[in-house]
């Protein structure tokens, strides 16, 4: 890792409005208007349960023709994408605005910059180039965790495959985000933790990560320093104050990200994740540790400035966080599965290729035996 980073990635994509505070969300379908008249509002079940989504659709302008589409649930696949992608056209949209979690954005994102596209999804899945721009693309988070509001890529997986990878896209970034703390206040606290550690796991990935820049550092730092500081109190009430810094907190995070890409915590996710059907953030956090360990040598000064960014020895202290967030792992005394193929498809993963370390075979077998040892 070079001393001195550069100061800007060699491609600055950002958000073109960022809106920030409660109630904010209200204000989603005025700024939808300003790209077309008709699109499509994609939502997740927690949307439904209580007022929001009623209140959002009576806020919309006179003449805007809004289709509500439900997110199935679970992680976001290449079919639902395909369907996604079909309404829309039936639609006549004009963009696609998401509000919910890491798979409902990845879906929205994904459905609008394939919008225009003449080959299956799979294929773009598979690395073909995106043609041709999309549709506008609008985002507003209900958690604090995958950072997906502010990056370039899709995480989707091919459920014929097993597949699950990227797509990324400069088309993916969101025109508009709204960041409205009001949308996590009825977030179950696992699901605080899980996003959470997620995010944590983000941020301290793009500041170690070998394509980092200084621009990235200053993004990335001040996400940790964030959302170490209040995941826990927003851990035990979703309705607190802090909630504001720790969307912030995983916001900086998922800019960052996008342009310092991560490490071999994600590398590993994608794997494990679709193996065991385990929540992206649980898997990060119980594979962060042992990356640390790993990694900590390659981390040079870092160590010592995330350290001192949390106010403690930093293992240390994401032990005792997820401890206090009753974060457990899932694979503790478990059997690896499929492990030639976990290897394999971690070794080729673009995040472990950013880790600061160059990391061998050697390496993944080591976390996976620490990973899934007894407790």
């Amino acid at each position: 890792m070079p001393d001195k980073p550069p100061c800007l990635p060699d491609t600055l994509v950002l958000p073109e409005k960022t809106l920030l505070g409660c109630g904010k969300i209200l204000t989603l379908l005025p700024e939808c208007a300003r790209f077309g008249h008709r699109g499509i509002l994609l939502h997740g079940a927690a949307l439904t349960s209580g007022r929001i989504l009623n209140d959002l659709l009576d806020r919309a302008p006179p003449g805007l023709a809004v289709l509500p589409f439900r997110h199935l649930g679970e992680e976001p696949t290449l079919t639902e994408v395909t369907k996604l992608i079909e309404a829309a056209h039936h639609h006549g949209a004009e963009w696609i605005a998401g509000v919910g979690g890491g798979s409902v954005l990845d879906l929205g994102k994904a459905a609008a910059a394939l919008f225009h596209t003449t080959h299956p999804v799979s294929d773009y899945h598979d690395g073909r180039a995106i043609e041709q721009p999309g549709i506008t693309f609008l985002a507003a988070p209900t958690t604090a965790g995958t950072g997906s509001e502010a990056t370039l890529n899709s995480v989707l997986t091919n459920t014929e495959t097993g597949a699950k990878k990227s797509i990324r896209n400069i088309g993916m970034m969101a025109r508009v985000v709204i960041l409205d703390p009001d949308l996590i206040a009825s977030c179950p606290s696992p699901v605080i933790a899980a996003a959470g550690m997620d995010a944590l796991t983000q941020a301290i990935e793009a500041f170690t990560s070998r394509k980092a820049t200084w621009l990235s550092d200053q993004l990335a730092l001040q996400g940790v320093a964030l959302i170490s500081a209040h995941l826990e109190s927003v851990y035990r009430d979703p309705k607190a104050p802090q909630s504001e810094a720790l969307l912030t907190g995983s916001y900086l995070a998922g800019v960052a990200l996008s342009f310092a890409r991560l490490g071999v915590v994600h590398g590993l996710a994608h794997p494990l994740g679709t193996l065991y059907h385990v929540p992206h953030g649980l898997v990060c956090a119980a594979c962060l540790p042992h990356a640390l360990e790993l990694n900590r040598d390659a981390f040079g000064d870092k160590y010592r400035i995330l350290s001192e960014t949390v106010g403690a020895d930093l293992i240390t202290r994401i032990g005792d966080l997820s401890r206090n967030l009753g974060v457990v792992s899932p694979f503790a005394g478990r059997e690896v599965r499929e492990r030639e193929k976990t290897i394999a498809e971690t070794l080729a993963s673009g995040s472990t290729q950013a880790n600061p370390k160059a990391i061998t075979r050697a390496d993944v077998e080591w976390i996976l035996d620490r990973l899934f040892s007894p407790a």
